[in-house]
């Protein structure tokens, strides 16, 4: 048995002000064929699963290139037809195969093309032909669309948000298409559509009941398995939007039905499965009179993750409106004041511009006496197993509060954020941090209390009122008429 594995992903909010080209992708994660570390990443997952798979049961593995860009705006032309051509290149090198699996996005939307993944999918089944069979790994928050389908054997998404799952996901993804090759199975792929766009976090009811479900229906009844697309409401695309996707066993009659009967069952949880949204003063302020902290508040909008700059100053603003001094602030993303910060030294008292260089939205950028109290190059954080890339980063004190300032965007994930830049997280009263649920699991065993504030920006929150050129408008919450 012959496989190639390859891996292209990113998530475009097409709303962003910032634009993606090659840079991104080399800054955030770039590995050659044969240069993926042992380490996971979040959509190369595939990568160590099938290295691990292959020296075990003696089949070969050809490795393509492994790229991650951080969320942000839509890719140019060049970047996209470069990434695309390079991957392609070396599967027809690495002819003949029996097998392709991909690491994914799907949320990636370029200048040139609106359905990156479908695009590539699509050629790598003209490039293999019929007969050869093709999975791959998919975020939830992606868009499925029809070519997407067409054009694979196996889709595995994480089931998980915050996405704990990724190795989990490509541990099933290979594992499907191994048996696959060697006709152990016959898989068709059966997708609802829910007709809906909503945050869907599995970390509180009722999606984590809905997760346990579909666990405990795969490999039952010829399901093989189960996964929900979130969608991705910054995404303005064809395909936006909620839907279900079951793997199962040839002429299974009932797949096609409990696809349909699971996506009923994601529409009647509309408008319910968002955690409270807090103004960024109601949010401050329950944190503040919190009788333990440290209170984390996660501005959820302003998420690099979902592919804006996280830049904003309004939370940290506030929180010298309201005298909660006693905080720390992680991230604010501003290459230019870090190289600043890092030109002057640790212990040095200096007058700095940060925040808010990339939209009217953010707030106005401060002006300020900081301190330098950390300087930290190449910093990272943890997220799971992973390693997350923060740049050159800095800790300042602010009028008591110690913000951290990063040059690689990346929403926030773990408390390690904190401690890697020489903040013990534990002794503040207020962590401020930048993501929409990805940080819950780790941040749980730190914190008091968990807030979430709606900080309006960049991010569209509101598909109501988003102004969508391509996406249907026959979906909740933009039609209160739609049922499924």
């Amino acid at each position: 048995m012959r496989i190639f594995c390859a891996s292209i992903a990113t998530e475009t909010n097409t709303f962003s002000p910032l634009r993606a080209d090659l840079s991104d992708f080399k800054e955030s994660f770039y590995a050659a064929p044969g240069e993926h570390p042992e380490t996971p990443t979040l959509c190369s997952a595939v990568f160590p699963v099938c290295r691990r798979r292959a020296k075990e049961e003696g089949w070969e593995l050809v490795e393509g290139t492994a790229t991650w860009a951080e969320p942000g705006g839509i890719v140019n032309a060049k970047t996209w037809d470069a990434l695309r051509e390079e991957v392609l290149e070396q599967l027809r090198k690495a002819l003949p195969v029996d097998a392709v699996i991909l690491g994914l996005h799907g949320a990636m939307v370029a200048q040139n093309c609106q359905d990156c993944e479908g695009a590539l999918l699509e050629a790598i089944r003209e490039i293999v032909g019929s007969d050869v069979v093709i999975g791959a790994t998919l975020d939830p928050h992606s868009h499925l669309s029809q070519k997407r389908v067409a054009n694979a054997d196996i889709l595995v998404a994480f089931k998980e948000f915050p996405h704990t799952d990724f190795v989990e996901c490509a541990e099933s993804c290979v594992d499907l298409v191994v048996r696959t090759v060697r006709g152990e199975i016959s898989p068709e792929l059966h997708v609802a559509d829910c007709n809906m766009i909503e945050v869907l976090p599995t970390s509180r009811e009722p999606m984590r009941s809905f997760v346990d479900k579909i666990q405990e229906l795969e490999g039952q009844n010829g399901i093989l398995s189960v996964s929900v697309i979130h969608g991705f409401m910054a995404g303005d695309v064809p395909d936006m939007g909620t839907k279900v996707l079951v793997v199962a066993e040839q002429e299974q009659g009932h797949a096609r039905l409990l696809a349909k009967d699971l996506s009923q069952e994601l529409f009647s949880f509309r408008g319910r499965t968002r955690p409270e949204f807090l103004s960024p003063a109601e949010a401050v302020a329950r944190a503040k009179a919190a009788p333990n902290g440290p209170v984390v508040i996660a501005d959820v909008w302003d998420n690099p993750g979902g592919g804006v700059p996280g830049d904003s100053t309004i939370l940290l603003r506030t929180l010298v409106a309201q005298e909660a001094f006693d905080a720390a602030v992680g991230t604010i993303w501003d290459p230019m004041a870090v190289k600043t910060c890092i030109s002057a030294g640790e212990d040095a008292t200096l007058k700095l511009r940060f925040g808010s260089k990339m939209s009217d939205t953010a707030g106005p950028p401060i002006d300020a006496d900081v301190t330098v109290l950390k300087i930290v190059q190449n910093a990272t954080q943890d997220f799971g197993t992973s390693i997350v890339p923060l740049g050159d980063s800095v800790a300042i004190d602010y009028m008591g509060i110690t913000v951290i300032l990063n040059s690689n965007r990346s929403q926030s994930f773990d408390p390690s954020l904190f401690r890697n830049l020489g903040v013990d997280p534990k002794s503040k009263k207020i962590l401020v941090i930048k993501s929409t649920n990805h940080f819950y699991d780790a941040f749980v065993p730190v914190a008091s209390e968990i807030l979430y504030a709606s900080v309006d920006g960049p991010y569209p929150n509101d598909p109501r009122t988003t102004d969508y050129k391509f996406a249907r408008t026959d979906i909740w919450p933009r039609t209160e008429k739609c049922v499924t």
